[in-house]
């Protein structure tokens, strides 16, 4: 989906297929058939953005086949979809039964990490629309915290100085500028936009920037206008934004509250729990471990004096029932901040909402058809923020 800047710019709206994980290129053609043009059709849009996940083993079929890559190309178009933005971040295995911290593996000490992102972007630069010039790919935040040390993170630098010198190169053979954004993600080397700016001091080009997730943002409880202040006065771009909300229980030490967060403790995926309180902020690595052992207060090691915020991601347009509730409102403070001043901070924004499946059992999307359904009232929702700051759908 485009929309119009007030600027005249143009502004690209997509979803994120990672919600619908598949290794191989065929799975990825699968998913285009399956998933994405039934979410364009119902949205009533002749054209439908998607920020593609390209799992290792997919993305080396196409950098190893041409006329596969162009096959890819012709099956977007045919399907009215096109792509501006790769999440870059899980390598492979995200549809495991079993995601948790392998999703940081291979991080940015590897060369694989190197080698994946630098075919992700020439991929993306031959998947672009005709008319369009800019890509962007996200990436996740160099590494888990630990083990991580000063070597590490020079390995990392180095790494991330390699590929924008890369780009650089990809843009005088193709006339296509990629840029990539590190994700700041709890947990992680770079869990705050604070972290974000530290880490890129060391990586001084303006093809290496933050990709902005409003559920983490919201999760490690930054404030939307401190951290892009933060990054303008670094000179730190943000070439890609994530539409997101996490999970919030505003009185944490109820037994009501307690029991509807233990829906949400399932064993896929990562769901790092954070707190503010006056020391600080306090955290553990997954809700389970933040409920305590038998889900109740007296065995908690989080704090539940102040509220709680986990990184799940709920839909957007379906915030949990009370006693929990979501982080919309960090969204729609930071979207405004992102594109509703007289130019926008970033250009490329996407919907992820990943966990559909990871949902209580209850709010599960049972059929293709509901989890549709789902994904075309998110992008409703962000269609209607965007144009209530002043931006007009293109057709």
């Amino acid at each position: 989906m485009r929309f119009r800047h007030p600027d005249g710019s143009t502004v690209h709206l997509a979803y994120c297929t990672n919600v619908h994980p598949a290794e191989t290129l065929d799975g990825v053609l699968a998913q285009l058939r399956d998933h994405c043009e039934p979410v364009r059709r119902r949205l009533g849009r002749d054209r439908l953005g998607i920020g593609l996940w390209l799992a290792r083993d997919a993305a080396r079929s196409l950098t190893t086949d041409p006329s596969a890559l162009r096959a890819l190309r012709a099956e977007l178009d045919r399907r009215g979809l096109e792509v501006v933005t790769l999440n870059g971040f899980p390598y492979e295995g995200f549809g495991a039964d079993e995601v948790k911290y392998r999703v940081y593996q291979p991080d940015w000490t590897r060369l694989e990490r190197l080698a994946h992102t630098t075919d992700l972007a020439r991929l993306l630069a031959a998947l672009l629309p005709d008319d369009v010039t800019e890509g962007s790919v996200s990436t996740l935040p160099l590494a888990w915290r630990t083990p991580f040390d000063a070597r590490a993170a020079a390995l990392a630098r180095t790494a991330l100085t390699t590929l924008a010198t890369r780009l650089d190169a990809l843009e005088d053979l193709t006339g296509r500028s990629i840029r990539i954004g590190i994700e700041p993600e709890p947990g992680c080397t770079v869990e705050t936009v604070a972290d974000a700016v530290t880490a890129l001091a060391g990586v001084p080009s303006p093809r290496i920037g933050v990709c902005l997730d409003t559920c983490h943002l919201a999760t490690s409880f930054e404030d939307p206008r401190t951290a892009l202040d933060a990054l303008a006065a670094a000179g730190v771009p943000v070439p890609k934004a994530q539409l997101s909300a996490a999970l919030h229980a505003e009185q944490p030490h109820l037994p009501e509250v307690r029991a509807a967060l233990a829906a949400f403790a399932e064993p896929r995926f990562l769901h790092q729990t954070r707190t503010r309180t006056a020391a600080g902020l306090r955290g553990t690595d997954d809700l389970p471990e933040a409920l305590g052992a038998d889900g109740h207060a007296r065995s908690a090691v989080l704090p539940d004096a102040t509220p709680w915020r986990a990184h799940f991601h709920v839909p957007l347009h379906a915030p949990p029932a009370p006693p929990l509730g979501s982080t919309l409102p960090v969204l729609q403070d930071t979207l405004a901040l992102l594109v509703g001043g007289p130019h926008p901070r970033t250009r490329h924004l996407e919907v992820e909402t990943y966990t559909w499946q990871a949902l209580p059992p209850d709010r599960r999307p049972r059929t293709r058809a509901r989890l549709a359904d789902g994904i075309a009232a998110e992008l409703t929702l962000a269609r209607d923020l965007l144009t209530d700051l002043g931006l007009k759908e293109l057709p």
